[in-house]
């Protein structure tokens, strides 16, 4: 008999999305940090609790219309350290 999945801590993740996202929605993504890439995307990066919390995050995207890039996993804690992000001001 399989053994079931283990519960994984938060764990780390960066979403890139289509665009420069208004100031005013960085509330609405809670604790992720809204930093706007040279390239015209935006990053999303902090730690979320659990797949439950990560396609609600993923709901609210869809819901905003922007195009989803990428979803990567990340150490929450070196990125910060490596290169602070900039966060935007609500």
């Amino acid at each position: 008999m399989p053994t079931p999945p283990r519960r994984q801590s938060p764990s780390g993740y960066r979403l890139r999305v289509n665009g420069h996202l208004d100031q005013h929605w960085s509330s609405w993504f809670g604790d992720l940090t809204l930093t706007h890439e040279d390239d015209g995307t935006t990053c999303l990066t902090g730690a979320i609790t659990d797949q439950a919390h990560l396609h609600g995050l993923l709901t609210k995207i869809r819901d905003l219309g922007v195009t989803l890039i990428s979803v990567e996993v990340v150490d929450v804690t070196t990125t910060e350290q490596a290169a602070p992000p900039t966060r935007v001001a609500t």
